[in-house]
């Protein structure tokens, strides 16, 4: 990975490289500070603000615990109020009878005056003879059916809600609602203690965000957007259930905008039911000032940065243009023009390069006569090697007697019925002569192989069972040229080494195919195998530029002629696990090995 940076980095422009520089050094960390010191105010500001707003929703819920204290108190003291037992208890003959009774009795309307925080008192009963005067109330059927109702009459606690109303019970307040049981008339009925709105609304029109108190069922009693009275929760897009949310601060859309909410319970005293205290304050007016000051500071950094970087790039351009000029003159004397003189000024590194650069061009001049003459000798004299060694190699096996020894012991056996001597000296001769007809030219994979199988076809019938092998060419391969002689020294020395030190069979597996373009070339063997120790030497001696006296048509030998031939990647590539095998490979380009 490392290697890859620093060669990508090399081969970027000096003015690019200055400018990459200064963005990833200077630019870069100056932003990534600045954008944390903003993100650092702006959540000091949320955190300040969600703080004072939990000490505001504290506030409201002790005020508003105070204020139902008041119709608390007036329940209970009802809940044994002799006078109201016998007026919705008692069964009325006449209108008149009933009329005189509401008017007697002056208890709801006494704590209404007297306290600010009621708005009104009702009493729902089951009595048929009472009429509604909005203070006493027969129960109709719609009331039976109301949430407030039912869950009233589960318990002698308190609950709270917001009632609704309808054309015949108009209340659109928060309620206390209890049940009062009266065991001696095996009857109940149920108060309701309606909350001065204005009083319960003004606990919350000081606040500086916007607060809402709700009930069980997410009717909104109370807030300083009084407009918002009478709502449920679902109505006001906060975009997340709030009736289920518990106490805590969450982050929401309300009504578009990203919010932070503060949801806090308030339980009165006796109550079996809660009510929410919701306070919501938009982010963006919370952090606004602190989006103001980080704004001035990035414009403010910004600038400094851009001047920064105009300087950096007058500088990389100036730099870069001289080295383009020293360049040019470079290419001139690439090109061959021994003429060419270097004039850019300046002592810094780039005029010393200039003053370099001629006394190089001038050293180039008085080297040149020699360059020439030596290099048309060596030019000859590798050429002459290669035929040499090509030379070499084709004559190692020479006489042509024994070919026509080989073929008269072939007919012999082939007359005595000896059909597998006859077919192995039948191979041996064409082995001898295809040796025989290789020159200094090139041969196919198909011929080459010819001579693999022959040469393998042999050595099956000096092992026997010990030996295997199987041949696989690519038919896109099999007609293209190759060096003759290239695989058979590879596949006689997997036999030669893979059979030594190893009981048993022993499988040589010769694949050729075409892999992206290349020629794949591979032997392997699962014979002996080669220590690290040995391979090192192998190696060595394979790669090495000494060749011992007596060495045959060898690993090295191969070795040289495809470097010589295809370049140094195409060399020999040997990998062995000892006890397991080894494999020998190399790679040829496919477009440097035309088809016949």
């Amino acid at each position: 990975m490392l290697k890859r940076l620093i060669r990508i980095t090399n081969d970027l422009k000096l003015k690019h490289k200055l400018l990459i520089s200064y963005v990833l050094v200077v630019m870069v960390p100056v932003l990534i500070i600045g954008l944390a010191v903003t993100g650092y105010f702006r959540q000091q500001a949320l955190d300040n603000a969600i703080g004072q707003t939990i000490i505001n929703v504290d506030k409201i819920k002790s005020q508003t615990a105070t204020m139902l204290r008041v119709p608390t108190d007036i329940s209970n003291l009802l809940m044994f109020n002799t006078d109201l037992k016998e007026i919705v208890n008692r069964q009325y003959k006449s209108v008149v009878e009933l009329t005189s009774a509401y008017l007697a009795y002056k208890d709801f309307q006494e704590y209404r005056r007297l306290y600010r925080e009621i708005a009104g008192i009702r009493f729902y009963s089951t009595n048929p003879t009472l009429i509604n005067n909005l203070e006493f109330i027969p129960v109709n059927e719609r009331t039976k059916q109301s949430y407030w109702y039912k869950e009233a009459l589960k318990t002698t606690s308190i609950g709270w809600f917001y009632i609704p109303g309808n054309e015949d019970n108009p209340v659109h307040r928060l309620s206390l609602v209890r049940k009062v049981p009266f065991a001696e008339y095996k009857t109940e009925g149920v108060l309701m203690i309606v909350i001065n709105q204005e009083e319960l609304n003004g606990l919350l029109r000081q606040e500086q965000f916007e607060t809402l108190i709700t009930d069980e069922q997410g009717y909104v009693v109370a807030a300083k957007n009084t407009d918002l009275v009478g709502k449920t929760l679902d109505e006001l897009d906060f975009g997340v259930d709030l009736q289920s949310q518990p106490k805590g601060t969450i982050e929401a859309d309300f009504q578009g905008e990203p919010s932070n909410i503060v949801i806090d319970e308030l339980g009165p005293g006796s109550s079996f039911n809660k009510l929410k205290v919701i306070s919501v304050f938009a982010t963006k007016n919370i952090v606004k000032d602190a989006n103001q000051i980080s704004q001035i500071g990035m414009i403010f950094i910004t600038m400094v940065l851009v001047i920064a970087l105009l300087l950096v790039y007058i500088i990389s351009f100036l730099t870069s243009n001289r080295l383009l000029r020293l360049s040019k003159h470079l290419n001139k004397l690439a090109l061959g023009d021994l003429n060419v003189t270097s004039r850019i000024d300046g002592n810094d590194e780039i005029g010393q390069l200039s003053r370099q650069f001629n006394y190089m061009v001038k050293s180039i001049n008085e080297l040149m006569t020699q360059v020439v003459e030596t290099t048309e000798q060596n030019n000859q004299l590798e050429i002459a090697q290669k035929e040499i060694k090509l030379k070499m190699m084709a004559s190692q096996i020479n006489p042509h007697f024994l070919f026509n020894a080989l073929e008269s012991i072939r007919m012999k056996a082939h007359i005595k019925g000896e059909a597998e001597i006859a077919n192995i000296v039948r191979l041996l001769g064409k082995l001898m002569r295809k040796s025989l007809e290789i020159g200094s030219g090139k041969t196919t994979f198909r011929a080459e192989l010819e001579m693999v199988r022959s040469y393998l076809e042999i050595q099956k019938f000096r092992y026997g069972d010990r030996l295997a092998f199987e041949i696989h060419l690519d038919p896109e391969v099999e007609r293209m040229y190759i060096p003759p002689l290239i695989i058979q020294p590879i596949v006689e020395n997997a036999i030669v080494h893979g059979l030594e030190n190893k009981e048993g069979t022993v499988r040589v597996h010769i694949l050729i195919c075409m892999v992206e373009r290349m020629v794949r070339v591979q032997v392997k063997d699962d014979g002996a195998g080669i220590t690290p120790e040995r391979l090192a030497e192998v190696m060595q001696f394979v790669s090495g530029p000494e060749e011992e006296e007596k060495s045959r048509i060898g690993m090295r030998n191969v070795h040289q002629r495809l470097t010589l031939t295809y370049g140094e990647n195409a060399g020999l590539q040997i990998n062995s696990v000892y006890g397991e095998g080894t494999e020998v490979s190399f790679t040829l380009p496919a477009g440097g090995n035309q088809h016949v």
